[in-house]
């Protein structure tokens, strides 16, 4: 058991008998006698969906410690992703809700660790922030001095707003949980 207050995005923890996994957790310090908050941004590793919690600091929430194997990405289809461990060749699928944003970013060949709980598996780790191609978007525009952002698709297929300046074929970084630009990939 660890407190509210205790809450890391990453950590795994049961609540009300359902698995979360923490996104975001921001703790607010309290006034006087009025005690600490910690807001949290949760998924249900069961159905993929998204909820807010609001927690007392000194609230008791159940942490799980999930096992890790490392396993090598195959393919997906509409619902599951496939997984295989690289020495014994056991596969295993996750449904495609649980990974989150991350499935995008998911190419042939890679290895991630696999998060599992009571054998069955939960999710992937999957780094905060990943680069992507830019598939299509508008002529870039230099020195227009406007802030307004335009639509950019990626190879992946996910679609995420990005500066003027982004011109088609380059590679930016984003953040994977929220979608988001965060700058342009640097050259090696």
């Amino acid at each position: 058991m660890l407190s509210a207050a205790e809450l890391r995005p990453g950590l795994a923890v049961r609540l009300e008998g359902a698995l979360y996994k923490v996104l975001e957790a921001t703790y607010h310090a309290g006034q006087g006698k009025m005690g600490g908050v910690t807001h949290a941004k949760l998924r249900n590793l069961d159905t993929g969906t998204m909820r807010e919690w609001r927690f007392r600091a000194d609230e008791p929430v159940e942490e799980i410690t999930p096992e890790r194997q490392t396993l090598q990405f195959l393919y997906r289809d509409d619902d599951l992703a496939y997984f295989m461990h690289p020495e014994t060749f056991e596969q295993t699928s996750i449904e495609i809700a649980r990974l989150g944003r991350a499935v995008h970013f998911l190419t042939e060949t890679i290895t991630v660790p696999v998060e599992f709980v009571g054998g069955q598996p939960i999710g992937i780790v999957f780094p905060e922030i990943a680069d992507a191609r830019v598939a299509d978007t508008a002529p870039p525009e230099h020195g227009s001095g406007t802030n307004v952002w335009k639509s950019a698709r990626l190879e992946n297929g996910l679609a995420v707003m990005v500066p003027p300046f982004i011109a088609p074929g380059e590679i930016i970084r984003v953040d994977v949980e929220r979608g988001t630009y965060v700058e342009r990939a640097r050259k090696r």
